[in-house]
């Protein structure tokens, strides 16, 4: 099981979200725990990491295996998260 870090940017962008995707997205969260590569996950282009969609969102993380640590590093729309 991985441990969830969760940056400080990503916790600020959680809090604007509305609540009902707030719930989904932290379900989301801690999945990733059990499994950091769920089907329909992305290695981002460029960059160690990755993202997984969540209906409209997409979460931003990173996968340290040595250590066993998953850091998301963004929440966000789909429309905002890439910019």
């Amino acid at each position: 099981m991985y441990k969830i870090i969760i940056d400080k940017y990503a916790i600020r962008q959680l809090k604007i979200l509305p609540a009902n995707e707030i719930t989904k997205i932290k379900a989301k969260i801690i999945e990733l725990s059990h499994n950091p590569r769920p089907n329909g996950y992305i290695k981002l282009k460029g960059v160690e990491a990755y993202r997984v969609r969540l209906g409209d969102y997409r979460i931003i993380y990173e996968i340290n295996d040595e250590k066993v640590i998953v850091t998301v590093i963004a929440i966000a729309h789909r429309r905002e998260i890439y910019k």
